[in-house]
């Protein structure tokens, strides 16, 4: 008698299983790939960052003044509202600008001599304008004006640059009264930023990451966070650099006093 054999098989149940566990093993992989990715693209932006912090610096020990940020519209030099480039004085925006890549001589740069985050996005940067505390009479601008910076010396602190933790309360000049501050009033001499990896688009800004690019002198800074976070969005990244570091470097240097 012969025998038949049967040739076992998956049925369509443990297929659909088998489908379901490789796809879930494949989003797996993707989600941390993405994860991977989006570590490895803030630590770049950190570093540009710092590498501008540092061309700022070094344009002031040479040039005996900070530059003035770089605006919109034309090109990554930096805009002075009046003086020269050499001995600065006041600029086209304090607030509201861009890193003057060009003018410090910083890589890399968009099409249009910009300094960019490794998303694209130009690098953001603000200088203080007012002063406080100096010693007898000082005048403005201090610090994009090398005769003034000289004349006015290390007594004179930035008087409107205001790091804030959250956007909430907060106005067009200062954190909202009794507002956690990153830095204490009076410290901040310069703000060089990110926008992130949402900066090119807008409708996705939280409130905290809008406080940033609206121009005026109020800057937030805080950990990092979905839609649904206090705050909303954001995914920014500000390094600032305190008046103390500034005139070390300058004293060092022997710009100052």
């Amino acid at each position: 008698m012969q025998l038949k054999r049967y040739c076992a098989g998956f049925t369509l149940t443990e297929l659909a299983v088998v489908f379901a566990i490789v796809a879930l093993l494949i989003g797996g992989a993707m989600m941390t790939l993405s994860a991977q990715v989006d570590v490895r693209n803030t630590e770049e932006t950190q570093r540009r960052l710092e590498a501008a912090r540092e061309a700022v610096l070094g344009f002031a020990i040479a040039n005996r003044r900070l530059p003035c940020p770089a605006v919109s519209g034309a090109t990554g030099v930096e805009a002075l509202s009046s003086g020269t480039a050499a001995d600065g004085g006041p600029c086209t925006t304090n607030y509201g600008g861009f890193l003057p890549a060009q003018t410090i001589g910083l890589l890399p740069v968009d099409a249009q001599g910009y300094g960019v985050d490794v998303w694209g996005n130009r690098i953001r940067y603000a200088v203080a304008n007012l002063i406080t505390g100096c010693t007898g009479t000082a005048t403005t601008p201090h610090f994009t004006s090398k005769a003034n910076l000289k004349a006015n010396g290390v007594s004179c602190q930035p008087n409107d640059l205001d790091i804030c933790t959250t956007a909430t309360g907060s106005t067009a000049t200062a954190c909202a009264s009794g507002a956690v501050r990153l830095v204490s009033s009076d410290t901040a001499a310069i703000v060089i930023f990110s926008t992130g990896k949402n900066g090119a688009i807008t409708s996705a800004h939280g409130p905290d990451e809008a406080e940033n690019i609206d121009g005026d002198r109020v800057f937030v800074s805080r950990v990092f966070g979905g839609p649904n976070t206090g705050g909303g969005a954001y995914d920014d990244q500000l390094l600032i650099v305190p008046v103390g570091v500034l005139y070390s470097r300058l004293i060092a240097a022997g710009v100052l006093p």
